[in-house]
């Protein structure tokens, strides 16, 4: 058995095949970097997105001949719309770190109404309001239901249990849109997807050659999980990429309730039945180590990071807070701002890039002791993954 799997991440698209041992086999990846337009902005090419998405797979299947099955993951919360006619997206995706919608996060709080910036509930209803699509024709969804749509030829508009709570639309207890939220935003149920099971059959990727079925989607964060081996209560495993984000493994209780900036998360649905996880998030990491590179001209390369901040055995009084984007857990204060403080005549690019991952580092540690004070667990053990821990 060969397994595709497509994973739309934050920073590129990565088709990879996979055999029966879960050996790579054959894999491509096309970097697309999201835009940021203006101060608290970030949006995602969703045209290029899907171009990504079709020649990486493409490619894979090149090289390997056939698959029996095909997996979506994805970076979740950012948000694209498209018309259902043409399949063409409508304007640029909002990306999961965007806060546009910060104001109207903090405007429904009196109504007791908690959405999170970077939960796609405003972002679609942002979509909406500047649509110019009639309603019956337009589509919302995440990236995973973005690419189930053009793998499928626009046959399948589906979202997974995992993605759809991440949205900030779902109703946990009713196991579908929350008809609640939806009339208070004005986002017409129509445009959204219908919730599945992580796995099952849920189409054919009929834009591949062979259309092969797709049989699986899920969050990214949560197929880190799964695919950490993280299958019982507090089994833990930590995701450095773009953001930073630590899961626990929670079992079949959603826990109780979070008091310190943590999220309970659907791990993934199998035969209708969740198995929930624990999530504290850090907004930048890997983006604190390309704004090295991109904004201050540090580093040529972000592997270039690592031998840089071990070149020296400090970082020189120097304190960095990773804030590019706010702070997540444990205080959620969208409107900080990263710091990088006790520069001197003395302070050198190496004590730039070894404060830098000191800072997120330090942050980790913030996610660990958020994680374990709200379920009670010990993360005695911590699986790392992500593109700032290879």
């Amino acid at each position: 058995m060969t397994i595709l799997v497509v994973d739309a991440g934050t920073s590129g698209v990565r088709s990879v095949a996979l055999d029966a041992d879960g050996t790579v086999v054959a894999e491509v990846l096309v970097e697309i970097l999201p835009s940021s337009p203006g101060p608290g902005l970030v949006e995602i090419d969703a045209a290029a997105t899907a171009r990504a998405a079709l020649a990486t797979a493409t490619s894979v299947l090149d090289q390997v001949g056939s698959v029996d099955a095909v997996g979506i993951t994805n970076q979740r919360a950012s948000t694209i719309a498209w018309d259902a006619r043409s399949g063409d997206p409508v304007g640029p995706g909002i990306g999961w770190q965007d806060l546009r919608t910060v104001g109207r996060c903090l405007a429904l709080q009196p109504e007791g109404i908690r959405i999170a910036p970077n939960a796609s509930a405003t972002k679609a209803e942002w979509l909406v309001q500047h649509s110019d699509v009639p309603a019956e024709h337009l589509r919302i969804g995440t990236v995973d239901t973005w690419l189930a749509w053009v793998l499928s030829g626009g046959s399948a508009h589906v979202t997974d249990a995992s993605n759809a709570l991440v949205t900030g639309l779902y109703d946990v207890a009713a196991r579908d849109w929350s008809d609640e939220l939806l009339d208070l935003l004005g986002v017409p149920r129509s445009v959204l997807a219908t919730v599945t099971d992580s796995s099952g059959a849920l189409a054919e990727a009929t834009a591949l050659p062979g259309s092969p079925p797709i049989t699986a989607l899920i969050g990214d964060q949560q197929a880190s999980l799964l695919g950490q081996g993280c299958i019982h209560p507090g089994d833990t495993k930590l995701t450095l990429g773009t953001g930073g984000m630590l899961d626990i493994c929670l079992g079949p209780d959603a826990g109780p309730t979070p008091a310190h900036g943590t999220f309970p998360m659907i791990g993934w649905r199998l035969g209708g039945v969740d198995t929930w996880a624990r999530e504290a998030v850090m907004l930048s990491a890997g983006t604190c180590v390309e704004w090295l590179r991109d904004g201050l001209g540090v580093i040529d390369d972000v592997a270039d990071s690592e031998a840089l901040a071990s070149s020296v055995p400090d970082a020189g009084d120097v304190v960095f807070v990773p804030a590019l984007s706010g702070l997540g857990t444990p205080v959620w204060d969208h409107g900080a701002r990263g710091l990088l403080v006790g520069i001197t005549r003395g302070t050198t690019r190496a004590h730039l890039a070894r404060a830098v991952l000191e800072g997120v580092a330090l942050r980790a540690a913030d996610l660990v002791d958020a994680a374990e004070a709200d379920t009670g667990l010990r993360a005695d053990v911590l699986r790392v993954d992500g593109g700032m821990s290879a």
